[in-house]
């Protein structure tokens, strides 16, 4: 059979391979038997679509080769964000299956014309689908970017819990910000394996010199985490910060959701800024380990901090409390100075502090810890002892 007869033949039968492509999606593929009637319809079409392009590529293939553009030119653009790479190969797989047994028998140039047609559509299949991804890739990129910064600024508005449904956003419960230097090679994909190992998400921000994580608990699918399994932010912060660079590494405090992340940001850009202050800072390092540095700073939150969780609590627990921990830490920690000063037995200054520790979780023993008290006092006193001023005295002429 010549060429010219060939091809006639393949435009008369090529409505009744389309109808038998039909069927044969319908008895072996699941996925499109679920499918509603529209989108079944439009797959129809695609496939038919294919079959008249393959004929007219045999009449000339040193014309423009068929893309698999084409697949959905004749169907609605959902279709493309519908239908997975693998299920496309499988509609293909068919197709050429089909067509295929019904050609047998008109000669192997007709058949090696089929397998090198469905080659050239595969791959350019895939060629589309990667497109596809990697402009999402960029777009969801530009969308995480844009969020971070959301975050970082604190201008959250009514869009951002959208935004973050858009990127895919995994977590619940509570939120904290990591913020570090960025290596020279960065891997995100190294990161996010990392996190998945450790059931957390996180949104990626690189900002120059500076990379920033917000790390949320993810709900892993098929997968009931009780509160004990979960790992605590330190420790998953410790897992995180090899993905860092140089220098320190700052992990704010924990926040109820994800849109007030804004608060721990800020402690963590803030402890950032003066963690070069403190010369035995571990890596990572706590906001709130920070807080003598950031208050020294003007870090505004700092000192809200140190008042509301150590001055006020010992204020309002006892006074006694108070003016041990002052006598004790003007002393030099000395627990038989503070005692002469205050005229009590030094076992009764061992129990003062014991409560001290006690009631808001800092020890006064420790050279630090000592010193996030005596800032907290200094702070705590500064804004107690407002003292009234008095009127000034008239001038004498």
């Amino acid at each position: 059979m010549d060429k010219a007869a060939t091809l006639a033949w393949l435009r008369r039968i090529s409505g009744d391979i389309a109808t038998v492509t039909i069927k044969r999606l319908e008895d072996t593929l699941p996925w499109y038997a679920d499918m509603p009637p529209a989108r079944r319809s439009a797959v129809g079409l695609v496939a038919q679509a294919g079959i008249t392009s393959f004929i007219q590529w045999y009449e000339d293939p040193s014309s423009t080769p068929w893309i698999a553009a084409d697949i959905f030119a004749a169907a609605p653009r959902e279709l493309l964000r519908s239908v997975s790479l693998q299920q496309t190969l499988q509609l293909i797989r068919v197709t050429v299956a089909v067509t295929e047994e019904r050609v047998a028998g008109r000669g192997e140039d007709l058949r090696e014309a089929i397998l090198l047609y469905s080659r050239d559509v595969a791959f350019a299949s895939a060629d589309v689908y990667a497109r596809a991804a990697e402009a999402r890739g960029l777009w969801d990129a530009r969308l995480e970017a844009l969020v971070v910064d959301s975050i970082l600024t604190g201008e959250a508005d009514e869009e951002l819990p959208s935004r973050i449904a858009a990127l895919g956003w995994h977590g619940h419960g509570e939120v904290c910000v990591l913020v570090g230097t960025t290596p020279p090679q960065f891997d995100v994909d190294q990161v996010r394996r990392t996190a998945r190992r450790l059931s957390v998400d996180v949104l990626i921000g690189v900002q120059g010199s500076r990379l920033v994580l917000v790390v949320g608990r993810a709900r892993v699918p098929g997968k009931e985490t009780t509160e004990e399994e979960e790992l605590p932010f330190a420790e998953i912060a410790q897992r995180l910060e090899p993905s860092f660079g140089p220098g320190y590494v700052v992990l704010g405090p924990p926040v109820a959701a994800l849109v007030d992340a804004g608060q721990s940001a800020r402690a963590a850009l803030a402890g950032f800024a003066v963690a070069r202050a403190w010369r035995g800072a571990p890596r990572p390092v706590e906001a709130d380990d920070l807080l003598p540095e950031r208050a020294l700073a003007g870090d505004t939150l700092a000192k809200q901090t140190l008042i509301e969780r150590i001055f006020r609590p010992l204020q309002a627990h006892s006074p006694d409390l108070v003016t041990t921990l002052w006598s004790y830490l003007d002393n030099g920690r000395s627990l038989e100075a503070t005692a002469r000063e205050l005229f009590v037995h030094p076992n009764a200054v061992r129990y003062r502090l014991k409560r001290v520790s006690e009631v808001i979780g800092w020890d006064a023993t420790g050279p630090r810890e000592a010193l996030i008290l005596q800032t907290a006092l200094i702070l705590g006193s500064i804004g107690a002892s407002e003292p009234s001023r008095r009127r000034a005295a008239p001038r004498r002429r």
